[in-house]
């Protein structure tokens, strides 16, 4: 039996939590074609007849801008060292970029943890020596030969022969979670999550990355879940935006919310939402941690 932890690492929007949820073959993340949609790492559990592979996945590295960035920085900084295999993901329809390079040189070059570069993406390309000449310039990021694996998150090609390799890295130990488990989040961390991605796909420019949710109270009953939750913003146009005309918009965030929150729990579920203003709260620490966005590590 192989047993082991899998930390999946890479630039924004290379598609990492889209990967998790075609592995696990449900949605355990949010995945939307935003920057920052992961804001803390998320475990992932796939348990088959050949063992069981806990994966981590962590937050889009990019240059810190403010006191939030650096959390998401750190997020995905500290899912390194404890793994026992890391997924280094790429957007193999395009060449390597600065953001691959830093990460490379910052935080993968020097580990002794195995890598495996997977290129995601590929079906996008048509012509096979540009992904070719695009898996060249990964590779030489590094100064040493490592696997490579081409796949699409979005359609699964290649899913089942990722997994095998993965489990061929893995150490032999026992399963650390029943069969059952895919993940460790709970229902309000789920709420949370999902409120958060309705609000990403339904604003733009600046609204998606200014926002941050509470959930003030989770009730769960037999027939029903009530859950009460406040959005905030940093500026009071921001609030304006997000209400919308007459509460339109709140209104259409809401009902998504609500819809996938029902699919998940099996239930009605009650949802209510408020919008706060919480001036400049990505740069302040004491926010931040009543946020949940301070790591313990």
């Amino acid at each position: 039996m192989k047993c082991g932890f899998v930390t999946i690492i890479g630039r924004p929007n290379v598609g990492k939590s889209t990967l998790l949820n075609r592995i696990l073959g449900q949605k355990i993340v949010i995945a939307t074609d935003k920057a920052q949609t992961t804001r803390k790492r998320i475990k992932g559990i796939l348990t088959d007849n050949n063992g069981q592979i806990i994966f981590i996945d962590t937050p889009g590295i990019h240059r810190p801008l403010n006191k939030l960035g650096e959390f998401l920085m750190d997020e995905a900084k500290v899912a390194i060292p404890d793994a026992d295999l890391i997924l280094f993901l790429v957007d193999g329809s395009e060449p390597a970029g600065k953001g691959d390079k830093w990460i490379v040189e910052n935080l993968l070059k020097d580990t002794e943890t195995p890598v495996i570069l997977v290129m995601n993406k590929v079906d996008k390309i048509k012509n096979p020596q540009k992904i070719e000449e695009n898996l060249i310039s990964y590779k030489l990021l590094f100064d040493k030969n490592i696997p490579v694996l081409r796949i699409s998150a979005k359609t699964g090609r290649n899913k089942d022969t990722l997994i095998s390799n993965i489990l061929k890295k893995l150490p032999e130990g026992e399963k650390l979670y029943p069969d059952d488990i895919v993940t460790e989040e709970s229902m309000r961390n789920v709420a949370e999550e999902i409120i958060r991605e309705k609000i990403l796909i339904n604003t733009q420019d600046e609204i998606p990355h200014s926002v941050a949710i509470t959930i003030d109270k989770y009730e769960e009953k037999e027939d029903i879940d009530r859950i009460y939750a406040t959005i905030y913003c940093e500026q009071k146009s921001q609030k304006g935006i997000l209400i919308g005309k007459g509460g339109s918009l709140l209104k259409t965030i809401g009902t998504q919310a609500r819809l996938e929150l029902e699919s998940i729990t099996e239930k009605k579920v009650f949802l209510a939402l408020e919008v706060k203003v919480e001036k400049d709260w990505r740069k302040r620490d004491k926010i931040l941690k009543n946020f949940g966005y301070k790591s313990d590590n």
